[in-house]
Formats: C-alpha cells, structure tokens, sequence
C-alpha cells in the first residue's frame, strides 16, 4: 500500500521559515514526480512546486524565490523548505506523487496524496 505522510506543519509569523518533508512508502519512487500542494479556505488547491525524476523542479509564481523543493535519490523523501513566509501562504499543505515521467503541477494528474499539513502564517 502507498502512503504518503507529512510532517507536521506548525505557525509561524512572516518573514519567518519552515521546513515541510514527507516520507513515501510502499513504493520505489524514483522514477515519480513529487509535488507539494496546498489549499486556503475558499480556495481552490494549488500547485506549489513540484520535482521530477530528473530533478528538474516547478513553481508556483507567486513562492519562486521563497520556496525550495527537493527530495533524495529514491523519492522517497522529499522537502519543501519554505522561506519568507507571508501570511497568504496559510493553507493546508498536501504532498503528493505522479507515477512515471514528465512533470506533476495539476492535481488532476496525481496519482497518490498525503493527508495535508496545516501551516499557518501570522501578519
């Protein structure tokens, strides 16, 4: 069975950092595109960032030059180091994988997800 689990989530105020991982089992991932997500109330979900096979990696514009996505040669870890936090980043974080090649920024592609993380951002 895959599962796919976050780490805890946590508050921070702006301008601050955290680290969000989630751990893959079940599977060899390394020939999986890993993503993060996330979704705000009254929002729809949203691709974050996202890494592929090869290591070529995604983001959304609004994180690029903020955000970090990376993950180990297996995929079955991976990380999304989030600085410069702004309170627009609040949301529920989902980690998820696309099995097979090409690149995973659509929900709608994604093959298996995390349950999410709550990561709140204070003004």
């Amino acid at each position: 069975q895959v599962q796919l689990v976050e780490s805890e989530g946590g508050s921070r105020e702006a301008g601050g950092s955290l680290r969000l991982s989630c751990a893959a089992s079940g599977e060899h991932f390394s020939f999986f595109c890993m993503a993060w997500f996330r979704q705000a109330p009254g929002k729809e979900r949203e691709g974050v960032a996202s890494i592929d096979h090869d290591g070529n990696t995604k983001y959304l514009d609004s994180v690029k030059g903020r955000f970090t996505i990376s993950r180990d040669n297996t995929g079955n870890h991976f990380y999304l180091q989030m600085d410069s936090l702004r309170p627009e980043d609040t949301a529920m974080y989902y980690c998820a994988a696309k099995n097979g090649g090409g690149s995973c920024d659509s929900s709608g592609s994604m093959d298996y997800w995390g349950k999410g993380t709550l990561v709140t951002i204070s003004s």
